[in-house]
């Protein structure tokens, strides 16, 4: 019987689907105790190019709404564990992911693994990857400070997922569902061996997209908060301080090497974050309007 239903939430990024599922095919879990669930939002390659790739490896079911809460809904309606593990198609899972996982659901109600950065290219770290490598994924620091877990790496009982309800659109909503969970009395623990590899966003482009995205997420779920508002102007009007805070991180980090990475990802940090007081206070005078 299986044991713990692996949900996958895609769209049209298969050569890194492919090898999401070929990492899940080497877990030291013996394959009759997880079964894998890809949901798929209707990517533009077409049914016939997902399964090619999927190539019998694990179940895909559909999501017609986009996003990736929306499919990881989709997927854990038809998922048949008792247990559930979230990750990414982008991800990579170490081969010890859902034995670390699911020896740390025995004492817990949730729990969150650790996220390394991968480059997908060689030679120097542009100034995303760098910035990413440095500041991206501390889901031990989201975990054990603000209380949720990046459902790239999430494991959950499936009376959790079901007493909590499904994941909501137009939210973070990996934080919105684990606040959720926690408000009902459901505890979230830290697994450090629990280990998956999520890619660095490549340029500036690709994590300004993320950002707007996350961006507006945030919004969203601090609207929902009391306060909420004013939490949101403070944290925005200290956006400029923080770079000068945050920037030592970048100038001693082990994962950066030579000047040029550092002053690349010092340079990103500094953007980002004028970007992100710019943006803060703007939503806040738009959602005044």
């Amino acid at each position: 019987m299986v044991e713990i239903s692996v949900i996958i939430p895609h769209y049209d990024d298969l050569a890194r689907l492919d090898r999401c599922l070929a990492a899940l095919s080497k877990q030291t879990v013996t394959r009759d105790r997880y079964e894998i669930i890809v949901a798929d939002n209707m990517s533009p390659a077409g049914e016939g190019a997902v399964r090619a790739v999927i190539a019998g490896r694990a179940r895909l079911v559909f999501a017609l709404e986009k996003g990736a809460g929306p499919a990881r809904n989709a997927a854990a309606a038809a998922a048949s564990g008792g247990l559930l593990a979230f990750t990414d198609a982008d991800c990579v899972p170490d081969p010890t992911w859902l034995a670390a996982g699911l020896s740390a659901l025995v004492r817990q109600d949730m729990v969150g693994g650790r996220i390394t950065v991968l480059c997908e290219r060689a030679g120097m770290k542009s100034g995303a990857e760098a910035f990413e490598t440095v500041f991206a994924f501390n889901n031990r620091r989201y975990i054990e400070q603000e209380g949720f877990s990046v459902t790239a790496n999430l494991f959950c009982r499936r009376d959790v997922y079901d007493a909590t309800g499904p994941f909501r659109v137009g939210v973070s909503e990996d934080r919105d569902w684990c606040l959720r969970a926690r408000a009902l009395g459901f505890r979230l623990a830290y697994q450090q061996a629990a280990v998956v590899g999520h890619p660095a966003r490549a340029d500036w482009p690709s994590l300004m997209r993320k950002w707007r995205r996350l961006h507006a997420e945030l919004f969203a779920n601090a609207l929902m908060r009391r306060g909420g508002r004013l939490r949101w102007l403070v944290a925005s009007a200290a956006m400029p301080a923080s770079i000068l805070a945050h920037l030592p991180r970048i100038l001693v980090s082990p994962a950066l090497a030579g000047h040029r990475e550092r002053a690349l990802g010092a340079a990103t940090l500094a953007r980002l974050r004028l970007w992100r007081f710019a943006d803060g206070l703007m939503r806040l005078v738009g959602a005044r309007a």
